[in-house]
């Protein structure tokens, strides 16, 4: 007498010869060898925010010693706060951008780094490609900050890498960093900020592209907001929109990473221009994110860096977005 196993094995066989008619199917070996692949996914996450396609775009993963850039702690606390994440010193630090498709208008806020940050960064424009655009498409580029890693990407081999796109940065900081007297002022150790600031903006101040807003004024009018945010550099600003009640604000640099800093909001970092201002603002920025339940995207937080804020037992935390398989 056939056992119930013996008539189920029976009917999954019939079923597959029956679909597939007289084909023999051999399984793989499962033992068999293959290379290491090598390589990662292309770096883009996709949501949809009211009628507005986010597209998350991945610049690259920096090795940076954190724990000995955070100010207003030690690094023996930085360490051990960043290993009980189990994050290790250095640490991976990401560095993302966000394409907003308005449906007639495509904007990218932040460019990356381009060359000037190593191999491991510099990925952006093939993660546009990847992700379905090309740079030549994009027409507008809306800067929070100028530093490197978020105007390097601007240019190569001093050329525009969007060919198309008028570049909006924040009127303070331009005129900060594009001041020759101010960098002339400032330490050695600074000077590399301010000439790679110039370099990277030039081709478009030479083609007239190069436009400023004023802080807490509209970067693109009835598309993209700003809410200036400073401290980290004097015209830090987030980048935000609404759409059908959705909000979603990209608020830069108000932290580097996603664990210290949100326990802490006290620690500032080496790269904040003015640090004690700089930790007013994460403090505002996180009470905000906290009341309106807005998404927000950092460009330091692990890719693709959009989740929210909330307050726990130590101060606040950073959640997450849940993955959607649908845009």
């Amino acid at each position: 007498m056939l056992s119930r196993r013996d008539m189920l094995k029976g009917s999954l066989a019939a079923a597959a010869i029956g679909a597939v008619g007289s084909t023999v199917f051999v399984p793989l070996r499962a033992n068999a060898k293959a290379p290491l692949a090598g390589t990662q996914a292309p770096g883009y996450y996709r949501l949809m925010v009211g009628d507005v396609e986010v597209t998350a775009l991945s610049d690259g993963t920096g090795h940076f010693p954190l724990a000995d850039l955070y100010l207003n702690t030690t690094p023996e606390h930085a360490r051990t706060a960043l290993a009980n994440a189990f994050q290790g010193t250095p640490t991976h630090v990401s560095v993302n951008a966000y394409l907003l498709n308005f449906g007639d208008r495509l904007v990218l806020l932040d460019a990356g780094t381009s060359d000037l940050m190593g191999p491991a960064l510099g990925k952006l424009p093939a993660n546009i490609i990847a992700s379905g655009y090309h740079p030549d498409q994009i027409d507008d580029v809306v800067i929070t900050h100028i530093h490197t890693d978020h105007t390097g990407g601007l240019t190569l081999n001093g050329k525009k890498v969007f060919a198309n796109a008028t570049v909006h940065v924040p009127k303070l900081d331009a005129d900060y960093w594009l001041d020759p007297a101010i960098r002339d002022a400032a330490p050695d150790e600074a000077k590399a900020f301010f000439d790679q600031a110039v370099s990277a903006t030039k081709p478009y101040v030479d083609s007239g592209t190069l436009k400023t807003y004023d802080a807490d004024a509209p970067a693109l009018p009835g598309l993209v907001n700003t809410t200036h945010r400073p401290g980290h550099t004097p015209g830090h600003s987030a980048l935000w929109f609404e759409s059908k009640g959705e909000k979603f604000v990209y608020w830069g640099d108000i932290t580097h990473g996603d664990i210290l800093q949100f326990d802490e909001p006290g620690v500032s970092i080496a790269f904040d221009v003015d640090p004690n201002q700089a930790i007013e603002t994460r403090e505002a920025a996180f009470a905000e994110a906290v009341a309106e339940k807005y998404l927000v995207a950092g460009c330091h937080i692990a890719f693709p860096g959009i989740g929210h804020v909330r307050e726990d037992a130590t101060m606040y935390d950073w959640v997450p977005m849940n993955y959607r398989a649908d845009v």
